[in-house]
């Protein structure tokens, strides 16, 4: 099965309202059998049917593609019922390979965990949590597992239940950092949940949050991804109360030099220009929040591709607001 990867934390680019985010977390449903041997013939066979699990999917995105309106009307075109039943036999045959092959190994971990991805993947996520959970009562020392109980826990609830699952991964396996990103976005995204876990308050689960993201920054310096979660993260930091507006300046300020910082390790390690021009955006932002118009200009000047044109323009407007000093968030 190829890695899930549900792009936490992407919607703040355009919302700034992490609540806008519901698919938030990565799953490695793959990693229970990077260890098992070679020569285990469960491992071998499992590894064909998760080959045949990604070749489905793989067919049904390109029928879905194919499926798009086009520019002309096509008479001979297929039928979204007709489709739709196309796409559940193509799945259904998965399905049945998954069961067949639990029927034969029903105390293999790995396959339940595989299988518990295909399901949540086709949206029956509460019968992928009990495949998931029957995998944890089987070997409840997989740590792909617990991370993978922690994901749906954190996509269909309740929340709460996540955050000991992705502590038990990490402590299963405290060197992967995907199970260490999952804590630290749900940590961000559900600080209520957070709150009442961790016996803390809102500003000690940002500051938690944030040291969960820069620990797997520590594991993989190197993650574009990574670093560019991380640097999103501090557009949901609420300044703590101030005593004058001299002191709630100073503290805009210093949190826009944090956040351009962390801005600036992501654009470090970016390899194309779509990404480079995106961050340019974000610094752009920053600038401007921190009273340097001139600054944000100068990156926004360095934005050219139609794909941000809409953000763009949407920044140059409020710098344009800053100058009459009536200032929109940015």
């Amino acid at each position: 099965m190829s890695d899930l990867l549900v792009g936490a934390l992407t919607v703040l680019l355009a919302t700034n309202s992490p609540a806008a985010l519901t698919n938030l977390v990565q799953a490695k449903a793959g990693l229970p059998l990077a260890a098992a041997p070679d020569n285990d013939p469960r491992a071998v066979e499992l590894r064909r049917l998760m080959a045949e699990d990604d070749a489905a999917r793989e067919e049904v995105t390109q029928w879905v593609r194919d499926a798009r309106p086009k520019a002309t009307v096509d008479t001979t075109a297929e039928s979204p019922a007709a489709l739709q039943a196309r796409i559940d036999e193509r799945l259904g045959k998965v399905r049945k390979a998954y069961e067949a092959y639990i029927g034969r190994f029903p105390d293999y971990a790995p396959a339940r965990n595989a299988y518990a991805t295909f399901l949540g993947e086709i949206d029956e996520e509460e019968a992928a949590t009990a495949q998931l959970e029957k995998a944890r009562d089987i070997d409840p020392k997989d740590a792909a597992v617990w991370n993978n109980l922690g994901n749906h826990y954190g996509h269909i609830g309740p929340a709460e239940k996540a955050f000991p699952a992705y502590e038990r991964a990490i402590e299963l396996n405290p060197f992967e950092p995907v199970y260490r990103y999952n804590l630290a976005t749900v940590t961000f995204l559900y600080r209520k949940d957070a709150q009442e876990y961790y016996h803390i308050d809102e500003q000690a689960v940002f500051a938690k949050a944030l040291e969960m993201y820069r620990e797997v920054r520590r594991l993989r310096p190197h993650n574009f991804q990574y670093a560019f979660d991380y640097a999103q993260t501090f557009y949901g930091v609420k300044l703590p109360p101030t005593q004058s507006a001299a002191e709630k300046r100073a503290a805009e300020v210093l949190l826009a030099g944090t956040a351009l910082a962390a801005w600036d390790e992501a654009l470090s390690l970016s390899d194309n220009e779509v990404d480079r021009e995106g961050i340019f955006l974000h610094r752009a932002r920053w600038h401007l929040r921190a009273g340097r118009p001139e600054a944000a200009r100068t990156n926004l000047a360095l934005v050219t591709n139609e794909v941000h044109v809409d953000i763009r323009r949407r920044i140059a407007r409020n710098l344009d607001a800053a100058a009459t000093n009536a200032v929109p968030p940015p």
